[in-house]
């Protein structure tokens, strides 16, 4: 048997403070943080970037499903397998169980709750069902859940297995085959074929009984019948299956082991990770996977806010990516073929590289370096399987999903750092190959949800040298993630020893300036006669129709990471980015349009924190004389927009990056430009941060550290003051140590 793991570095480990092995930070995470407003979290029961997240499903259609579960919400229509975290469009859902008990009348179950009997913890999750008096509680490994039902003790128990069960069905999610067979009076299996915003997507299931089933009841479109055991149902349509057992004082137990091949699969995702019943012992084994994974970085703080904001962030950064490999090594490719991992190698999918290029997948490096390095892995694979770098990929397929070709900025990142696994050459050649337009893919992917994989931004920047605005959505937003990309692509082909592509692709990444505006200092859209768009209004949004992407001129204009000199220049020099930054933040916090993107949120004059394009930005002030009015917008930032409550995320997760953000910006720094291993020094909420390394420990102190003091005075580097706010990756080695000394005051020392 292949054994396949996920550990990071465990800073207990490294250091051997036993006080610090003691201290159990999982005491600070708030699994509910973000179930609310729009932040799309789900609360299920998973360990680190399991393929597993079992949890409740209260919202099933609309933009607040995409989690499946929403604060707001009363009632329960099942417990289901598998979950995205945060996102903006919902899918998965699979495999969904309900217990239930009283009258047997085969209509869909519905269980009421309220958050005074719910509880969740890392890796454990419970809830009682008001009216049915059962309480549930759910805890999972890797591949496998398990369930506990507390029946009332003079009530007949019942068990729905939700075959019909979809998030989102109002965006398309549908059912496409079910395939069910009940193997025995214990054990049923089956495989649940969907198709949503993953366009084909298929997971296996075998679920076992802790006792005999009485009966089992089939209905499909309305018909009801019993089912021997040995029969199997193949059918297009909904299932519901309905299990009665006897009375009993005994809980009942439920596992539930899921594949992303077979159901074969399944059956031994079961025998390997969980054979036995032990509910408790799973249940505390997530707990000390969950204690150790959250010591790869030990932050302290005086304030108690800060160390539960901390520690749900870095929390939610370990929901994902997810899993996607049975046991033995197999998995199903971006080409739909099974295939054998090769040793050493795992396999993962729920990668929203738009977004988390930008902080999670940096953290990974910094915190699980060995994580980082098989995103890359999965990335470049799925390149060979698929021909195309994968963007979004989702159980299998491509979804097309976000803008430009972001998995090189991811390993371009990982090269710079000495984190990549393979051939330079494959790397740059699978960066070369998803960066240019190919028409063969846009003919196979044609008329699916995963076209956009492939799009005419691209073969219209190579046709013009722009995209012109008139010619297609978006255009701004796309010419400038396409810029830097380039760049990206660019560093591959030098690593590569390929100097005529790195010359090529340096001179694409200058394409930023065509959209810049001298006279606004501001990106615009640019017609197909190469004027720019008018009118012009920078407050104006329409999702998906206008020329930038989730966003306004204001929050895209500061996209330019990879060419700080030349952006700079262009507006006319450092104070003129000082100058540029203080009207952004000074700017009304308003969004004109009737159809204004939702996803503008968190807004800070027109900086929009609960959105990506602003992430980096109020760290552009490292690039100015006044870095102390970036780190006072930093701490306003993470003390407003961050809180351990329901609410306590300005706009969606997007599966770990607002909660990286918080993370790496609590430790008091952030990678403005993946790809060039540098970090531009901020405010550190934490008192002290702590990071397992190789070797040992990298330790960030920031002294005289208070709500008062939140401007760096001084900065040092091992003793050693440094000459600007920035450090190297490359100083994060053991026994390192950065020193953030706090003020009241601004510092003009840089």
């Amino acid at each position: 048997m292949r054994k396949i793991t996920v550990v990071c570095l465990l800073l207990c480990a490294a250091c051997g403070h036993k006080e610090r092995e003691a201290r159990d930070d999982s005491q600070f995470v708030n699994v509910f943080t973000g179930t609310g407003e729009h932040g799309h979290t789900t609360p299920a029961a998973t360990r680190p970037f399991a393929m597993v997240q079992l949890g409740p499903d209260t919202h099933l259609d609309g933009w607040d499903a995409s989690s499946g579960y929403h604060w707001s919400d009363s009632i329960i229509w099942a417990f289901s397998h598998t979950h995205l975290s945060g996102t903006g469009i919902g899918d998965l859902g699979d495999v969904a169980l309900l217990p239930y008990c009283g009258a047997d009348t085969l209509q869909r179950p519905a269980a009421r709750f309220s958050h005074e009997r719910e509880q969740a913890s890392p890796g454990c999750y419970r809830v009682h069902l008001d009216n049915y008096a059962i309480d549930v509680e759910l805890t999972s490994t890797e591949r496998v859940g398990i369930h506990r039902y507390c029946y009332p003790a003079d009530s007949t128990p019942r068990v729905m297995l939700d075959l019909a069960h979809i998030l989102q069905p109002c965006w398309g999610h549908r059912i496409v085959d079910n395939n069910f067979m009940a193997i025995d009076g214990q054990s049923v299996a089956g495989t649940l074929h969907t198709s949503g915003w993953a366009e084909s997507h298929k997971v296996s299931y075998r679920i076992e009984f802790s006792r005999a089933v009485r009966r089992i009841t089939v209905r499909e479109q309305g018909q009801a019948v019993e089912l021997p055991y040995g029969k199997a149902i193949a059918t297009r349509r909904p299932l519901r299956v309905y299990f009665e057992f006897a009375p009993s004082a005994e809980p009942l137990l439920v596992k539930c082991a899921l594949s992303c091949v077979d159901e074969a699969g399944a059956e031994n995702n079961m025998r390997v990770e969980l054979p036995g019943w032990d509910f408790d012992r799973v249940r505390n084994r997530s707990a000390e996977i969950w204690r150790a994974s959250l010591a790869s970085v030990r932050v302290e703080s005086v304030d108690t806010t800060v160390l539960k904001n901390f520690y749900t962030a870095l929390y939610h950064t370990m929901l994902s990516p997810i899993l996607w490999q049975d046991a033995d090594g197999r998995y199903l490719g971006m080409d739909k073929q099974v295939r054998m991992a090769a040793e050493g190698y795992t396999n993962y999918t729920a990668l929203s590289l738009w977004d988390t290029f930008r902080a999670q997948l940096p953290l990974m490096t910094i915190a699980c370096p060995e994580l980082a390095a098989a995103v890359g892995q999965t990335l470049v694979q799925g390149w060979r399987e698929g021909g195309v770098l994968p963007k979004w990929p989702l159980a299998s397929n491509y979804t097309g999903c976000m803008v430009a070709y972001p998995a090189v900025a991811v390993l371009a990142d990982l090269q710079a750092k000495g984190l990549m696994r393979g051939e330079s050459a494959q790397w740059a050649q699978a960066a070369l190959r998803s960066s240019v337009y190919r028409s063969d893919l846009a003919e196979r992917f044609a008329g699916t949800r995963q076209a956009d994989i492939v799009t005419r931004h691209v073969a219209l920047k190579d046709k013009y040298g722009f995209v012109p605005a008139d010619s297609i959505a978006e255009s701004v937003s796309w010419g400038l993630e396409m810029a830097y990309d380039d760049w990206c692509v660019a560093r591959l082909a030098l690593a590569a020893g390929d100097t005529t592509s790195y010359e090529a692709y340096m001179a694409k990444s200058s394409l930023w300036r065509r959209y810049f505006d001298p006279a606004t200092r501001l990106m615009r859209g640019v017609m197909g006669n190469g004027k720019f768009r008018t009118p012009f209004n920078p407050y104006y949004s329409a999702h998906q129709s206008s020329d930038y992407c989730e966003g306004t001129a204001f929050q895209w204009s500061y996209f330019v990471p990879h060419d700080m000199t030349g952006f700079i220049a262009a507006l006319g020099g450092a104070g003129e980015l000082e100058a540029a930054l203080d009207r952004l933040f000074a700017a009304p916090p308003k969004v004109d349009g009737a159809s204004a993107s939702g996803d503008i949120s968190g807004l800070v004059g027109q900086y929009a924190h609960g959105n990506e394009p602003s992430h980096h930005i109020a760290y552009l002030y490292n690039w100015t004389a006044a870095p102390y009015k970036g780190q006072a917008l930093l701490d306003s930032i993470m003390r407003t927009l961050y809180a351990p409550t329901p609410e306590g995320i300005a706009g969606n997760e997007d599966m770990g990056q607002m909660s990286a953000w918080y993370a790496v910006s609590a430790m008091g720094l952030y990678q403005v430009c993946p790809g060039e291993p540098v970090y531009a020094l901020g405010r550190p909420m934490v008192d002290r941060a702590m990071i397992a390394v190789a070797g040992g420990v990298f330790e960030i102190v920031a002294s005289n550290n208070s709500p008062q003091n939140k401007y760096v005075q001084r900065a040092t580097l091992n003793g050693q003051t440094l000459p600007s706010l920035f450090i190297r990756h490359s100083d994060m080695k053991a026994g390192s140590r950065l020193e953030l000394v706090m003020a009241p005051e601004p510092s003009t020392f840089i």
